[in-house]
């Protein structure tokens, strides 16, 4: 299937929903390694970020392939930021390097990173064979309506198999993350329902949450608005910010859907290609997971929604 046919909307071609489900799982850890890796860090900091924490390079890192745009776009494709948030660190960012410059420091952070965790393995055929399946779901992703996965499949690819395996990843979950996006609209959820409706079935804590910048008030409103929501005026979420069995269905149907928006790459390779792959990327997981640079609890629920 090339980017430009349409999506069925279902796991066609045998490849079944916890198949696209798994591979998410294994594949986000080694896109993720990008926020969190000293070695992605040095090259921020080489070009003038402050890296005290995560978030000033964070923006540009992942907005890069977008180009040296404002606040308000980025806004509207990482969507459950809060707006200041986002125009606190991307309204500054292109005056510190250019998008050109961001994208050749990951490439090289990456490189760094993964050398790093992987050792002798970033050299492997069984590496290189996990590229290559990647590669081709990756280039068969439709990018209609998204704008990040977009962004990321003009990019050059690499030439060697590891940054190939991780720019792959990155269209991957890109792509995922802009169906995400459309499923939470589907739902009626705006950014701060969408975070405040994870939290009420347990995918992080309200603290996790809490990093993508809305305030107190701002989250109470959002709250109080899922509280008024439902059928029969039972609300989605209860008194304690807890659940209610139509705010887990909801949620449930948030994911399925997003699951359903992810299939379309996966179908290149069928269920054969798929299986193997997540054979391949076992290794590779518990590596970035055993290396202690990503932390324990995110707000994706991944494992917990």
């Amino acid at each position: 299937m090339s980017k430009h046919d349409g999506e069925t909307g279902t796991a066609d071609g045998g490849v079944e929903p916890a198949r696209v489900r798994q591979l998410w799982h294994l594949l986000e850890p080694l896109h993720a390694v990008l926020y969190y890796a000293p070695e992605v860090f040095e090259e921020a900091a080489a070009l003038g970020y402050d890296t005290k924490d995560r978030w000033p390079s964070y923006f540009p890192l992942r907005a890069a392939p977008l180009g040296p745009v404002g606040g308000e776009r980025v806004t509207s494709a990482f969507y459950s930021f809060s707006p200041r948030m986002v125009a606190e660190h991307v309204d500054s960012a292109w005056a510190v390097a250019s998008p050109e410059e961001v994208l050749a420091a990951r490439v090289r952070g990456i490189d760094g990173a993964y050398r790093a965790i992987f050792g002798d393995r970033v050299d492997s055929p069984e590496l290189a064979e996990a590229a290559a399946l990647a590669r081709r779901a990756a280039e068969a992703a439709n990018t209609a309506g998204r704008p990040l996965a977009a962004a990321n499949v003009e990019l050059e690819w690499p030439t060697v198999p590891h940054l190939q395996l991780w720019q792959a990843a990155t269209i991957l979950r890109e792509h995922r993350g802009d169906g995400h996006i459309a499923a939470l609209l589907v739902a009626g959820l705006d950014p701060a329902e969408s975070l405040v409706s994870f939290s009420a079935i347990g995918a992080a804590s309200v603290e996790r949450f809490e990093s993508r910048g809305w305030s107190a008030e701002e989250w109470s409103a959002a709250r109080e608005s899922l509280a008024a929501r439902g059928l029969a005026a039972r609300g989605l979420v209860g008194e304690e910010g807890e659940a209610t069995e139509a705010g887990r269905d909801l949620r449930r149907g948030v994911e399925r859907h997003t699951d359903q928006l992810a299939a379309a790459p996966w179908q290149s390779l069928g269920p054969a290609g798929t299986g193997r792959l997540a054979d391949l990327l076992g290794e590779f997981w518990v590596a970035v997971l055993s290396s202690g640079l990503l932390p324990s609890e995110t707000t994706l629920g991944i494992g917990k929604a």
